[in-house]
């Protein structure tokens, strides 16, 4: 099960950073990546990293914003955001794609946690 932690409440412009712990999984052999959803619309693809580290895909919302990166040691992937916007206000969820597929579909994920609630405020 993985937990995404990290959201808050931060103005326009401000920066945070999300993570997300795993337990009884090796985010080192997994493609991990993360979504958000606001209540009412599709959960909606952000960020991922591959198990090698090597490879990473963004959502064009996220690209020059947003920076995905794992720590092996401690078993925990992390969403650097920065220049926060309102329409960044969701639930973030982190889950990992055990077939570590070259293109990502959200229906390869598994292991979604609680999602951690992060608030833009204009």
């Amino acid at each position: 099960q993985l937990q995404a932690y990290g959201g808050g409440l931060v103005q326009a412009g401000e920066s945070l950073r999300l993570s997300c712990a795993a337990s009884g999984r090796t985010l080192s052999r997994l493609t991990v990546g993360w979504f958000r959803q606001v209540p009412g619309k599709e959960r909606e693809f952000v960020s991922a990293i591959s198990w090698s580290g090597g490879r990473l895909w963004y959502a064009d919302s996220a690209k020059g914003r947003f920076t995905i990166s794992k720590h092996n040691a401690k078993n925990t992937a992390y969403l650097q955001m920065t220049r926060l916007k309102p329409e960044d206000t969701a639930v973030y969820y982190c889950a990992v794609d055990p077939s570590n597929a070259v293109a990502i579909k959200v229906d390869n994920f598994e292991s979604w946690g609680q999602g951690t609630l992060v608030t833009v405020s204009s």
